[in-house]
């Protein structure tokens, strides 16, 4: 167990997004980020820095390394998520720079979905606005382990300690009554680089880290003792050859947690039982492999397996259920409704459902509760009842991301509808309920 933790902890990959109202410089930030890591291509500094002149600025527009689309140019917002990989000499990184707008909550939700991390910029002259909750509730709603508040713009307040202290104080109290565990503040000028990855000389009154010294140092969580293993079934190896003339391998990859030969397991939905009698990764028998190594299993007994189960240990195995109650971000454009027959994908799983109820939708500007919306239309996130016609071995989302999201699907012609999260929506309770004659039209 000490050498697999040992192998674990220096895991170097931090996958994490941002996250801000619209102007506040994430794009500004992400493009400083990657210029002083050194981390962007000699040709694509000069495409920026020509594009740059075209407009008329004199210093390179460091936005234009991330807003991609040339709509996102043209208008000068971020439209859809754009990914960034890059690297230093202590970790690497998969950045999703999401968008502001009040209309791309959806895109967010997509960036954060996977992330460890949330970069949530704010602009020191305006403080926390409406759409800062709106992403801090997101964050939380997300179970994003850890969130930076990265007060932008330093330099237009002159880098007045009190104005960040101020922002700093209100919204880390917003931000832990939902639940979100680690907060950190930090005082930057993206425009100018300060704390971003040098420390700034202008704000000798703040000693903590800058944004890339935290993001190369921050923990990422691999904690075994707290991860159930789950491995769902990708595909059945049958090779059925001379050579291997009984051989039956399920391939997939680990969810969570850890897989070990010897290990009793059962089967979901079935709920058969066996023992793990061997471990395959990248071609080599190995007696312990974790998540998220890709790997092939045997077992001591020939079970009906099939794509969409799930392998879990005997002793913490999930329940299975047809009845699933969840927290959904609905990003289609046509809307999800009472009654409505949809597919449920979970992990490797796909089955047929159906809408039973659609109990409420949330306002993530006051985290309000509206009882009975009938529907959901982009951007909403509400809760809904949905009745599978298999049972789903579903965990709840706040103890697994990965085995407690699913996707709504539409039959007809594929398109995701929304995006679930199993269980509870945030780690606190802090949602309210309103009652009809608060505003709420239908």
């Amino acid at each position: 167990m000490t050498g697999l933790t040992e192998q674990l902890s220096a895991t170097t990959l931090l996958r994490f997004a941002t996250a801000g109202s619209v102007d506040d410089g994430k794009s500004t930030l992400v493009g400083r980020l990657l210029h002083d890591s050194k981390s962007v291509l000699t040709d694509q500094l000069e495409a920026v820095e020509a594009a740059s002149l075209k407009r008329g600025q004199e210093a390179p527009d460091l936005a234009l390394l991330t807003d991609g689309l040339r709509a996102e140019r043209e208008q000068g917002i971020t439209i859809d998520v754009a990914y960034r990989y890059f690297a230093t000499a202590r970790r690497r990184f998969i950045l999703a720079d999401t968008p502001g707008h009040v209309q791309y909550t959806r895109n967010m939700v997509t960036g954060a979905s996977t992330a460890e991390l949330a970069v949530v910029l704010v602009d020191a002259r305006n403080g926390v606005v409406e759409q800062t909750r709106r992403h801090a509730a997101v964050a939380a709603l997300l179970r994003v382990p850890h969130v930076v508040l990265a007060v932008n713009k330093m330099d237009l307040v002159a880098y007045a300690e009190p104005v960040f202290a101020a922002i700093a104080e209100e919204f880390t109290a917003y931000a832990a009554s939902l639940g979100v565990p680690e907060i950190t503040a930090i005082p930057i000028s993206a425009l100018a680089g300060d704390n971003v990855v040098e420390p700034s000389a202008n704000m000798d009154w703040y000693g903590g880290p800058t944004v890339l010294e935290h993001l190369e140092t921050v923990p990422v969580s691999h904690d075994l003792a707290s991860c159930k293993a789950r491995f769902p079934v990708q595909y059945v190896i049958r090779p059925q050859t001379a050579e291997h003339p009984d051989y039956r391998g399920y391939a997939g990859q680990i969810a969570s947690g850890a897989l070990r030969v010897g290990e009793a397991v059962t089967v979901l939905p079935s709920g058969r039982t066996s023992t793990i009698a061997g471990i395959d990764a990248l071609g080599e028998a190995v007696d312990i492999a974790w998540a998220p190594q890709s790997v092939t299993v045997t077992l001591a007994d020939d079970l009906d397996i099939s794509r969409g189960d799930l392998i879990a240990p005997s002793g913490s195995a999930p329940r299975t259920t047809q009845d699933v109650e969840a927290t959904v971000c609905h990003v289609a454009d046509q809307p999800l409704t009472v009654g409505q027959r949809v597919l449920l994908k979970h992990t490797t799983r796909t089955v047929k459902a159906i809408v039973k109820d659609i109990p409420s939708r949330l306002t993530l500007d006051d985290l309000s509760q509206h009882p009975d919306p009938g529907r959901l239309v982009a951007n909403d996130i509400g809760r809904v009842k949905v009745r599978t016609a298999e049972p789903l071995a579903l965990d709840a989302y706040r103890d697994s991301r990965r085995t407690g999201s699913f996707l709504l699907i539409d039959p007809a012609d594929g398109t995701t509808l929304a995006a679930g999260m199993a269980g509870d929506s945030f780690a606190a309770e802090t949602v309210r309920a309103v009652t009809d004659d608060e505003g709420w039209d239908f």
